[in-house]
This record gives C-alpha cells, sequence and structure tokens, in this order.
C-alpha cells in the first residue's frame, strides 16, 4: 500500500475483516449473527467476517492473547456479548494488548519543540546493551519541569520491539529508586 507503483498481485492480498455493525441495532451477539448471514448472500472474496471466540476464564484470555501476539497480532479486542451499539469508545469494548516494561538510564535531556519549546521534549535513554532512544511519551508537565537528572533510571512500558531491537511504542512509567 505504500508504494508508489501499485502491484496487483499484492493488492489481491488486502482482506477487508468485518468485526461489527456499526449504528445497527441490537446486541454484539445479535449482530455479529446478522452480519455473517448478509456476508453469506453475497460472498466476496476480500471481506470476511473476523473470527470470533469466547473464553472460559482469564487463563485461556491470557493464553490466547499470547498466542495472538506470537503470530504477529497486537493484541486482542474484548466485547460484551450483550452490549448495544455505540459509537466511540465504552465499557463493552476493550483493548488489551501486551505491554512489557524495562528500565534504561537517562543519559541527556532533549529540548521540547513547538508547544513544547522550552521545556523537555525527551529524556534521551540508553539500554544496558548501549543503543539509545528519545523517550518522551508518558511524561508529565512536572516531569517536563523537573526531568530525572542524567545518571538516573527510569522504567518504561513498551509494546515489541522494532527490527533493530529498538522499544515500540515506548512510554515513560517513573523513575527508578537507588537501591
Amino acid at each position: 500500500m505504500r508504494r508508489d507503483t501499485p502491484v496487483e498481485a499484492q493488492w489481491r492480498e488486502v482482506k477487508y475483516q468485518l468485526f461489527d455493525l456499526p449504528g445497527d441495532g441490537g446486541t454484539f451477539s445479535e449482530r455479529l449473527l446478522k452480519m455473517k448471514a448478509v456476508l453469506a448472500l453475497r460472498p466476496v472474496p476480500f471481506v470476511q467476517a473476523l473470527t470470533q471466540f469466547r473464553v472460559a476464564n482469564a487463563s485461556a484470555l491470557e493464553q490466547k492473547l499470547w498466542q495472538i501476539v506470537q503470530s504477529g497480532g497486537e493484541g486482542l479486542m474484548l466485547h460484551h456479548g450483550d452490549a448495544l451499539w455505540q459509537a466511540g469508545r465504552s465499557e463493552s469494548l476493550h483493548k488489551l494488548k501486551v505491554a512489557e516494561d524495562e528500565d534504561a538510564r537517562v543519559v541527556g535531556h532533549v529540548p521540547g519543540k513547538g508547544k513544547l519549546s522550552g521545556r523537555l521534549g525527551a529524556l534521551l535513554v540508553e539500554l544496558p546493551q548501549g543503543q539509545r532512544f528519545a523517550l518522551g511519551s508518558g511524561l508529565t508537565d512536572t516531569h517536563r519541569q523537573k526531568p530525572p537528572e542524567v545518571g538516573a533510571w527510569v522504567t518504561y512500558r513498551y509494546r515489541g520491539r522494532t527490527p533493530s531491537g529498538l522499544p515500540r511504542f515506548a512510554s515513560f512509567l517513573r523513575e527508578r529508586q537507588p537501591e
């Protein structure tokens, strides 16, 4: 999709996955049955209903989440079966993702730009393996005014790693207290 010249064969591999019928009446479980019926009336090879499943308990949910993540997925969407449809976020629909956390040493402060001009934009941190990256997400106004000092250790949350081994979607959690 990000190529200047489309490759027809690759476009034929794109699938449109349906997981709900927005604006339709009924509960999520009822909408799911109706969606499958609509798709059965006019099958289109590149339009599919996303596989939905139920789990027995929290342990089974965690196991399924790890299976999805291990196969390259980002996480799960949890629906209440009896929930009525509503636009936007709700208590009936939750994202469940794996988030790991790790520590890194602050080696510098990156000045802010734009609305953060004159304040801290990010912490420059170093992993134990020597790799460095800017950690700006998750910092509060207080952290931006009085950031952890160079040499301090901080804990951040992330979701997976880039091909070069850096944390993906890293977000500051807290300054680690000296041991």
